[in-house]
């Protein structure tokens, strides 16, 4: 699914260049749920912005489903990325003055899926969030977990390859966070390939392999007993 190989990435910082990513090998097989861990500024982000071709490297190979990618234009970086990829980011991005039901319908209108198609399949996704019943509602009228739970949604509608999901927990309480855990295990289980950001060894914990950075490298990548919730 995914193939990284001496993957470099620098930023322009005035006159000088930081080297954020040194070397990275990374790779992750169909159905894996991976958790990327490392403490501010160890370029776990940074990692995740380019599998998520949000952000481009430098050098090195990086390989999704068999296609390289590399040097796309934002057309063709939003093409892919739709193709491929759902994000769950913590801040959810929902869009305030658009319902729940045309949040999670917005992947499918770029897919040029017909209107009365995107409703059918948006609501089939919101009840398996458990918010079907609030597809009507606007993002400001739900809970935390809820519009998480929400973003889930929308990340699944567009049928995704791999899920990325950047802190999905980060502003959750410990319930919360836990639902939204079980939720994710759940897509899993039915294999779907998720790679998770996070800062919380808890967390980390209920995925199945935890990869850890440090000043741009990787420095451990085990697999682990996946605690279930």
């Amino acid at each position: 699914m995914i193939k990284i190989r001496d993957l470099n990435k620098s930023y322009k910082m005035g006159a000088n260049s930081l080297h954020v990513l040194k070397g990275i090998d990374l790779d992750v097989e169909e159905g894996e749920f991976v958790a990327i861990m490392g403490s501010s500024g160890s370029g776990k982000s940074t990692l995740l912005n380019i599998i998520g071709m949000l952000d481009t490297h430098d050098t090195g190979l990086y390989e999704l489903d068999n296609f390289k990618i590399e040097k796309l234009n934002e057309t063709k970086a939003a093409n892919y990325r739709n193709k491929f990829l759902g994000f769950i980011f913590q801040s959810y991005n929902l869009i305030n003055f658009k319902n729940v039901l045309e949040n999670v319908s917005l992947p499918l209108y770029y897919q040029k899926v017909s209107r009365s198609k995107r409703s059918e399949m948006a609501l089939n996704y919101l009840e398996r969030v458990g918010l079907k019943p609030w597809a009507h509602h606007l993002p400001n009228e739900l809970s935390g977990g809820q519009k998480q739970r929400v973003a889930i949604a929308r990340a699944l509608a567009a049928k995704p390859k791999l899920l990325l999901a950047d802190e999905p927990t980060g502003a959750l309480d410990s319930k919360t966070s836990q639902e939204v855990m079980h939720l994710i295990q759940e897509i899993n289980d039915e294999g779907k390939t998720i790679l998770m950001v996070t800062h919380e060894d808890d967390i980390a914990h209920m995925c199945k392999r935890i990869v850890r950075l440090k000043d741009g490298i990787i420095i451990s990548d085990e697999k682990v007993n996946q605690v279930r919730v």
